[in-house]
Protein backbone atom coordinates (compact mmCIF):
# COMPACT_ATOMS: atom_id res chain seq x y z
CA UNK A 1 0.00 0.00 0.00
CA UNK A 2 2.88 2.31 0.80
CA UNK A 3 4.34 1.67 -2.65
CA UNK A 4 1.02 2.76 -4.24
CA UNK A 5 1.01 6.08 -2.42
CA UNK A 6 4.65 6.74 -3.25
CA UNK A 7 4.11 5.99 -6.94
CA UNK A 8 0.96 8.14 -6.96
CA UNK A 9 2.82 11.00 -5.34
CA UNK A 10 5.65 10.70 -7.84
CA UNK A 11 3.15 10.69 -10.69
CA UNK A 12 1.40 13.82 -9.44
CA UNK A 13 4.64 15.63 -8.54
CA UNK A 14 5.14 17.21 -11.98
CA UNK A 15 1.61 18.60 -11.86
CA UNK A 16 2.32 20.20 -8.49
CA UNK A 17 5.64 21.54 -9.72
CA UNK A 18 3.93 23.30 -12.60
CA UNK A 19 1.43 24.81 -10.16
CA UNK A 20 -1.46 22.78 -11.47
CA UNK A 21 -4.75 23.33 -9.74
CA UNK A 22 -6.87 20.55 -8.29
CA UNK A 23 -9.24 20.50 -11.28
CA UNK A 24 -6.33 19.64 -13.56
CA UNK A 25 -5.08 16.94 -11.22
CA UNK A 26 -8.53 15.36 -10.88
CA UNK A 27 -9.04 15.56 -14.64
CA UNK A 28 -5.72 13.83 -15.26
CA UNK A 29 -6.52 11.05 -12.79
CA UNK A 30 -10.02 10.68 -14.25
CA UNK A 31 -8.60 10.45 -17.77
CA UNK A 32 -6.15 7.77 -16.66
CA UNK A 33 -8.91 5.73 -15.06
CA UNK A 34 -11.12 6.13 -18.13
CA UNK A 35 -8.28 5.01 -20.36
CA UNK A 36 -7.37 2.05 -18.16
CA UNK A 37 -10.91 0.67 -17.81
CA UNK A 38 -11.13 -0.99 -21.27
CA UNK A 39 -7.62 -2.38 -20.81
CA UNK A 40 -8.52 -3.98 -17.48
CA UNK A 41 -11.75 -5.48 -18.88
CA UNK A 42 -9.77 -6.76 -21.87
CA UNK A 43 -7.27 -8.39 -19.52
CA UNK A 44 -10.17 -10.07 -17.71
CA UNK A 45 -11.44 -11.49 -21.01
CA UNK A 46 -7.93 -12.68 -21.92
CA UNK A 47 -7.62 -14.32 -18.49
CA UNK A 48 -10.88 -16.19 -19.12
CA UNK A 49 -9.76 -17.23 -22.61
CA UNK A 50 -6.43 -18.43 -21.21
CA UNK A 51 -8.31 -20.65 -18.76
CA UNK A 52 -10.50 -21.91 -21.59
CA UNK A 53 -7.43 -22.79 -23.66
CA UNK A 54 -5.88 -24.59 -20.70
CA UNK A 55 -9.11 -26.53 -20.19
CA UNK A 56 -9.34 -27.58 -23.84
CA UNK A 57 -5.65 -28.35 -24.31
CA UNK A 58 -5.48 -30.28 -21.04
CA UNK A 59 -8.49 -32.47 -21.80
CA UNK A 60 -6.44 -35.63 -21.32
CA UNK A 61 -5.03 -34.58 -17.94
CA UNK A 62 -7.61 -34.18 -15.17
CA UNK A 63 -5.35 -31.85 -13.13
CA UNK A 64 -4.91 -29.43 -16.07
CA UNK A 65 -8.64 -29.47 -16.72
CA UNK A 66 -9.30 -28.56 -13.10
CA UNK A 67 -6.72 -25.75 -13.21
CA UNK A 68 -8.22 -24.38 -16.44
CA UNK A 69 -11.72 -24.54 -14.97
CA UNK A 70 -10.57 -22.62 -11.87
CA UNK A 71 -8.95 -19.93 -14.03
CA UNK A 72 -12.13 -19.59 -16.09
CA UNK A 73 -14.23 -19.24 -12.93
CA UNK A 74 -11.90 -16.55 -11.57
CA UNK A 75 -12.05 -14.74 -14.93
CA UNK A 76 -15.84 -14.79 -14.97
CA UNK A 77 -16.00 -13.54 -11.37
CA UNK A 78 -13.53 -10.73 -12.17
CA UNK A 79 -15.54 -9.68 -15.24
CA UNK A 80 -18.78 -9.81 -13.25
CA UNK A 81 -17.36 -7.60 -10.51
CA UNK A 82 -15.90 -5.06 -12.96
CA UNK A 83 -19.07 -4.78 -15.03
CA UNK A 84 -21.29 -4.70 -11.91
CA UNK A 85 -19.33 -1.81 -10.40
CA UNK A 86 -19.49 0.03 -13.72
CA UNK A 87 -23.26 -0.53 -13.84
CA UNK A 88 -23.75 0.58 -10.23
CA UNK A 89 -21.83 3.78 -10.84
CA UNK A 90 -23.96 4.55 -13.90
CA UNK A 91 -27.13 3.65 -11.99
CA UNK A 92 -26.21 6.02 -9.16
CA UNK A 93 -25.27 8.72 -11.63
CA UNK A 94 -28.63 8.50 -13.39
CA UNK A 95 -30.69 7.99 -10.21
CA UNK A 96 -29.19 10.95 -8.39
CA UNK A 97 -29.25 13.10 -11.55
CA UNK A 98 -25.58 13.92 -11.20
CA UNK A 99 -24.49 16.56 -13.64
CA UNK A 100 -21.42 15.45 -15.58
CA UNK A 101 -21.16 18.53 -17.77
CA UNK A 102 -18.22 20.86 -17.44
CA UNK A 103 -18.94 24.08 -15.50
CA UNK A 104 -18.59 27.30 -17.48
CA UNK A 105 -15.56 28.47 -15.48
CA UNK A 106 -13.64 25.26 -16.13
CA UNK A 107 -14.28 24.85 -19.88
CA UNK A 108 -10.69 25.68 -20.74
CA UNK A 109 -9.28 23.46 -17.98
CA UNK A 110 -11.28 20.23 -18.18
CA UNK A 111 -11.25 18.54 -21.58
CA UNK A 112 -14.55 17.47 -23.05
CA UNK A 113 -15.21 13.72 -22.88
Amino acid sequence: MKRFFVSSALFLLPLAAFAADTATIFTTVSDLISSATPVVVGLGVLFFLYGLAMYILGAADEEKKKEGRNIMIMGVIALFVMISVWGLVNLLKSTLNLDTTVPAGLKGIIPKT
